[in-house]
Order: structure tokens, then C-alpha cells, then sequence
């Protein structure tokens, strides 16, 4: 018969033996674990695109294609010649108005000629202060003094002393040259004189130059000039 203590020792290597065992099984029914990442299948690298002329790149849909320098002349050619037009435009409208207004001062100072000169050298012994006094609204500038003092200081004693009457017409005229401001005329000027030095009427054809002069009150005589 075996021995209580031999006995004992028996049973607890079986049970050491038993627990081992049952550990190594729990051991292998553990579920292994997952593979790393880095055993997956590598990625596929995606194919590069092929190489092309930057000549030949095709240009992003909706943007323009940049200017040629061909196109950027003509570009500047044509802007230079629009301002060379409006420029031109400018002057010929500036002196088709210079050129207006200067046709319109020749006609009315060649007008205001007309009506002045009759007037200016006329008179009359019995009314001689009338006459000049007339004459004077129709004259400007310096000339009106001029004026002023020959008929006081010559034609009104000399027409008084020998009773002098002239009477003038002007049958042509015509503008030299003016500008807007002043235009000069001459006139063809028909004197009728009559005095106690003429026997009966003496008639004198002249041609007068007379400078018209623009004033606030219109066009004046500024000048008289026998030819």
C-alpha cells in the first residue's frame, strides 16, 4: 500500500501537469493577431502623365489667348490714329467756327460800312452841328476824336463861309480783309458838292478806305483813309 505523503505528491505533478496543459491549450485557441498594415499589397502608383510641348498645352477653357505682338501693334497703330482723328476733327471744327464767325463779322461790318459812310461824309452849312453830331454815334476809338476836332476847327468854319453842301453816295463795296474784331472795307464813294466857290455841282468819285471796328454798342467806324 502505497504511502499518504508519496501519494500526495502524486496528485499535485498530475495537477501541475493538467494546469499546464490546459494553459498551453488556451494558449493556441487565442485568435492571432491582425498583420500590420505595412503587409497589405503595396498601392498601385497611378501612371504620369505624359510629357507635352508647352507649344502645344492646351489653353484652360474660357480663358482668351494672350495677345500676339503682331495684334499689340496693330492695337497701338489703330488707338494712335483715333486720337490723330479726334485731334484733327478738333481743329478743323474749332476753325470751321473761327471761319464762321469771321464771314459773319465781314458781313455785318461791311454792312454798318455801307450806312456809315454816307453819313460821316456828308454835311450841310445850315445844320452842321446835327450833321457832325450824327456822324460822332457812328465812330470809335481815337478816329472819333480826330474827328470831332477837324470839323470844329476846319470843315465847319469853311462850309459856313462859303455855304458848303456835299452830299455822298456809295454805289460798290467790298471787304479786304478782317477778322472777327475788325475788318476793313473799301468803298466807292460819289460826292455831290455845292458851295459859292463851284459854279452849280461838282461831282468827285473816290475810293475810300474804312477800317470797322466790333463794339459793345456794335460796328464803328475806326478809321477813314482817302486812296
Amino acid at each position: 500500500m502505497a504511502n499518504p505523503t508519496t501519494r500526495s505528491r502524486t496528485m499535485s505533478a498530475a495537477a501541475r501537469a493538467a494546469a499546464k496543459r490546459a494553459k498551453r491549450v488556451e494558449y493556441l485557441k487565442r485568435p492571432e493577431p491582425p498583420a500590420p498594415d505595412s503587409w497589405d499589397d503595396p498601392p498601385v502608383p497611378s501612371p504620369e502623365p505624359p510629357e507635352q510641348d508647352p507649344d502645344t498645352l492646351a489653353e484652360p477653357e474660357g480663358s482668351a489667348p494672350p495677345p500676339r505682338p503682331g495684334r499689340r501693334l496693330l492695337t497701338a497703330v489703330l488707338g494712335a490714329l483715333l486720337v490723330a482723328a479726334l485731334v484733327a476733327a478738333s481743329l478743323l471744327g474749332r476753325q470751321y467756327a473761327q471761319d464762321r464767325q469771321a464771314e459773319s463779322a465781314r458781313s455785318q461790318a461791311l454792312a454798318a460800312a455801307k450806312q456809315a459812310a454816307p453819313v460821316v461824309l456828308s454835311y450841310d452849312y445850315r445844320h452842321l452841328d446835327r450833321d457832325f453830331a450824327r456822324a460822332r454815334t457812328l465812330l470809335t476809338g481815337h478816329f472819333k476824336d480826330q474827328y470831332g476836332k477837324t470839323t470844329r476847327t476846319v470843315v465847319g468854319p469853311t462850309a459856313k463861309k462859303y455855304h458848303g453842301v456835299v452830299k455822298a453816295t456809295v454805289p460798290a463795296a467790298s471787304v479786304a480783309s478782317g477778322s472777327s474784331d475788325r475788318v476793313t472795307v473799301l468803298l466807292f464813294v460819289n460826292q455831290v458838292t455845292q458851295s459859292t466857290q463851284v459854279s452849280g455841282s461838282r461831282l468827285d468819285l473816290n475810293r475810300v478806305r474804312m477800317t470797322m471796328s466790333r463794339t459793345s454798342e456794335g460796328w464803328k467806324v475806326s478809321a477813314v483813309d482817302a486812296l
